[in-house]
């Protein structure tokens, strides 16, 4: 096994499936599987979702919304998704607990770095909610930042896509394929993996970053087991 902890990061509009927005339940159900499946090889799992699938702040803000309530409608969003993830994980049987920068204390638990870390070496999957808890910052920081703060070992950014690509392979299909890749390569060609203060914070602190297809089951798996699924983003 190549990771003890990780941070799971999955985009809410990866919890769309084929839909236009909101949840698909099987999509769901996939997710949960998957994450059972390296549960049970003794993985400790923290798991960072977005709320693009509900709602966008920024999206919001440029329609007029103020960017700070906009912001703050998201965080919640991504308490909608962290609560539909811990429900499929339940079902499948796996133990966890979604903890919240924001208090929501009939529905979760308040972030605590050492209980969230308690619960991962009981072998819970700990779900984290609300972002930052602050506006102008993205899941994707709240993800860096929650991985740095429970010293996980790798952020696992699950995409639609199977890696980094030198453009778009959804629109350009000459497009080339990293398998590995230095934060700094990252940045001189202006690749877009995750925002820049999310991005800046995880060289800082040497946190590698893998991306690659959560769409497709077993591939969390193989990438927890050291395979060469998707891209690596290190020093």
């Amino acid at each position: 096994m190549q990771y003890k902890r990780i941070l799971l990061k999955l985009s809410g509009e990866a919890l769309m499936g084929d839909r236009t927005h909101g949840i698909d339940p099987k999509r769901l159900a996939q997710y949960a599987q998957d994450i059972k499946e390296i549960v049970g090889l003794g993985v400790e799992v923290a798991v960072v979702i977005g709320g693009g699938n509900i709602f966008r702040g920024v999206a919001a803000a440029s329609n007029g919304m103020d960017r700070v309530q906009g912001d703050y409608m998201g965080m919640l969003a991504t308490c909608i998704n962290g609560l539909a993830l811990q429900s499929a994980l339940e079902d499948a049987e796996v133990p966890s607990r979604l903890q919240t920068a924001l208090k929501i204390e009939a529905i979760a638990e308040p972030y605590i770095k050492r209980r969230a870390v308690r619960h991962l070496e009981k072998g819970r999957v700990v779900i984290f909610g609300a972002g930052t808890g602050n506006p102008f910052f993205t899941t994707d920081s709240a993800a860096v930042l929650r991985a740095i703060e429970v010293n996980a070992d790798v952020i696992l950014k699950g995409t639609r896509v199977d890696g980094i690509y030198t453009a778009d392979p959804e629109k350009d299909k000459s497009a080339q394929k990293f398998d590995n890749i230095s934060f700094s390569d990252v940045l001189s060609k202006g690749l877009k993996v995750m925002d820049m203060t999310a991005f800046t914070l995880s060289q800082e602190n040497e946190l590698p970053i893998i991306v690659f297809d959560m769409n497709k089951p077993g591939n969390l798996k193989k990438v927890v087991m050291g395979e060469p699924i998707g891209t690596l983003v290190n020093l």
